[in-house]
């Protein structure tokens, strides 16, 4: 635990200990459908049980656990279905969001999705799906971002926040590497959108980013059958 945190320190506790259950979550080394013991996380972290408990509300607020009745608390697993789901939540939701940035979007806005896609072009090695992934979260939220739709921004972090979980629920292959023949498309699916974007076309907004998380979605569905 940081020397600087004191049980005075109460609510920026909390938060570190849920930074830290949240990236041991995403990054797959606390696995989807495992039980979190307060008791044993608590002594893990070093602190007491409040912190944990309250850091355990803040991820179930965020999708990453769920509270089972009278069994506790677990990170959250996805089925084929779930993942079907969550995609076409996305696709709907979040051509919306491309729909309304698209006719408020700035220049400054633009540059920085751009610089982010020219970032992404470059990743080229499965060593950079890390990188990837993160810059491809962050052209997601700056597109929603730019919405202007307050409700719209929530909803889609909450379920971009789920995304890391699904994969190591489903298709640990694929979390550590990428979804087989997604890379060229995925590339082609982005300039799309960022062109409708420049243009301040609504409807080619709305049409491309639905166009690829669909897209995206199938194909990650179709690999998860495959393992299933």
């Amino acid at each position: 635990m940081p020397t600087d945190l004191t049980p005075q320190s109460h609510k920026q506790l909390r938060l570190w200990v849920a930074d830290r259950l949240r990236s041991e979550i995403l990054e797959g080394r606390i696995k989807p459908g495992e039980w979190l013991r307060q008791e044993r996380l608590a002594l893990e972290q070093g602190v007491s049980q409040t912190p944990v408990r309250e850091a355990l509300k803040l991820l179930a607020g965020e999708g990453l656990v769920e509270h089972v009745p009278y069994r506790g608390i677990r990170v959250v697993e996805f089925s084929v279905e779930d993942v079907e789901d969550l995609y076409t939540c996305r696709a709907f939701i979040e051509g919306m969001a491309a729909r309304y940035a698209a006719a408020t979007i700035t220049d400054t806005e633009i540059a920085e999705l751009t610089r982010l896609y020219e970032r992404m072009v470059r990743c080229k090695t499965p060593d950079d799906i890390v990188e990837y992934r993160e810059l491809n979260r962050l052209f997601h939220s700056g597109i929603f971002g730019a919405s202007g739709r307050s409700y719209l921004v929530r909803t889609l972090a909450q379920l971009w926040a789920a995304f890391p979980t699904m994969l190591w629920s489903n298709v640990p292959r694929v979390a550590r590497d990428s979804v087989p023949d997604r890379d060229a498309p995925d590339i082609e699916e982005h300039t799309a959108i960022l062109d409708a974007l420049r243009a301040h076309d609504p409807d080619a907004a709305e049409r491309a980013v639905r166009r690829h998380i669909e897209a995206a979605g199938g194909s990650l569905v179709a690999a998860m059958r495959v393992q299933g």
